[in-house]
């Protein structure tokens, strides 16, 4: 009887993948049953705590910085391009060429002396400086200046690709809390002081080849050993956490490769997930895009299904809202853990890969779209599945990241008196 239901919930899974939008966002706006009044409330308390911050909160360089180059300019979506990109670059030609691509065309000389911040200020000068030595004037213009600016792209293009570095650095310190394991526990330790616990992901690609999937597999062993060295506490949430993803742990992630995955990626992650187990701290499974879920799902599963892991409750799983199967998800994941008699953790995120679904569906032809194409359609999607996991929480731990200060009033609300969650946020946002 359990396993024909776990069936029927895994096949419900199945029938949503391209399902209805309209039809989908209908179902959960009722379920939410949220009254106009309850709805006022919440937006006033969003707007609450926004004013709140913006009162007592003083901006650092980065909020300084995107206040000014904010990711409606082009100037501002330049930066961001750069940023991400030149932490893949592998040679100097490449990088200026990068430089000269995304820093050249744009006007920057309209943001200057517009930031109260000197620093931001010095930034833009260098901007427009840089524009101007990787892009100089036609030679149908011949002056003084345009044979200068020759001269200087000729002497000093290593000396702008050093200073555009750098400063990519600066936004690099924002986002990433540490270049290894060791660095990260150290710089963390200034906001757990404050009562703030962290969960670690090891920035990567996924695994191409075996070798590949072998280091990642001793990295987040070694930072899982490194990490049970600050997991001194009984309760398991004020413990150190990892997350993993299963992508990076084996070369050929995919469902037309499910019986190699589950004989060679199950042992693998049973072995990082006891090891994690034994510091008693927590282990979570990242999400992946929407065509490898099933399974990830199969993986979930065949790991917590031991006996070994009985009455440890640190397994958790990311979910993300944006698509329409979150909530049978949701479901199976409850189902599961009832069956194997388990508490286990379940954070709720928005989505990470919504670029990449809509391409792909758009490659493939597909009638539909595996996630939702309005951001309105997800934020109604992570209400109905905050309140779903919030009446589930005998048997899953509920963790809701979002920056959304809505989104936060939202939950708080519905939690009411309930409070056996918890609320996580990026390093260096929110």
């Amino acid at each position: 009887m359990a396993r024909s239901k776990a069936q029927n919930l895994r096949k419900a899974i199945r029938d949503n993948y391209l399902a209805d939008e309209a039809k989908v966002v209908t179902g959960l706006i009722k379920g939410l049953s949220l009254e106009e009044a309850e709805r006022s409330a919440i937006a006033d308390k969003a707007a609450e705590f926004v004013r709140d911050l913006r009162a007592t909160a003083s901006p650092g360089v980065m909020e300084t910085f995107l206040g000014e180059y904010g990711l409606t300019t082009e100037e501002g979506i330049a930066l961001m391009c750069l940023a991400e990109a030149l932490l893949r670059v592998p040679d100097d030609i490449t990088m200026d060429a990068l430089i000269s691509d995304k820093i050249a065309p744009a006007d920057w000389s309209k943001h200057l002396g517009h930031s109260a911040s000197p620093l931001v200020n010095a930034s833009t000068w260098g901007l427009m400086l840089t524009g101007k030595v990787v892009h100089p004037l036609g030679r149908n213009r011949v002056d003084v200046a345009a044979q200068l600016r020759k001269l200087v792209r000729r002497l000093g293009e290593p000396v702008i690709r050093r200073a555009v570095s750098q400063s990519m650095k600066v936004l690099g310190h924002q986002f990433v809390l540490g270049r290894n394991i060791r660095e990260a526990m150290t710089r963390a330790r200034g906001m757990e002081a404050r009562g703030y616990s962290y969960s670690y992901d090891m920035l990567g690609e996924a695994a191409r080849t075996s070798e590949d999937a072998q280091r990642y597999f001793m990295s987040y062993a070694k930072a899982i050993s490194t990490l049970s060295e600050e997991s001194k506490s009984s309760d398991i949430r004020m413990n150190p956490g990892i997350s993993v993803k299963l992508s990076a742990l084996h070369p050929r992630y995919e469902y037309t490769q499910r019986e190699r995955v589950m004989d060679e990626l199950v042992p693998r992650l049973s072995s990082l997930v006891f090891q994690a187990k034994n510091a008693n701290m927590g282990f979570n499974i990242d999400a992946e895009e929407a065509d490898r879920l099933d399974l990830s799902l199969d993986v979930i599963e065949a790991v917590l299904e031991s006996s070994d892991l009985k009455g440890w409750d640190g397994f958790g799983v990311v979910v993300q809202a944006y698509g329409p199967r979150t909530g049978p998800v949701l479901d199976w994941l409850y189902d599961l853990a009832k069956r194997l008699d388990r508490r286990i953790m379940v954070r709720l995120v928005k989505g990470a890969y919504w670029d990449t679904e809509i391409k792909l569906a758009q490659v493939m032809g597909y009638p539909a779209y595996p996630v939702y194409t309005r951001k309105a359609a997800t934020d109604v999607s992570y209400l109905a599945c905050a309140r779903k996991l919030l009446s589930m929480t005998d048997r899953i731990y509920p963790q809701f990241a979002t920056h959304n200060a809505h989104s936060i009033a939202a939950v708080l609300y519905m939690a009411g008196d309930e409070d056996n969650f918890e609320f996580q946020r990026l390093h260096g946002m929110g």
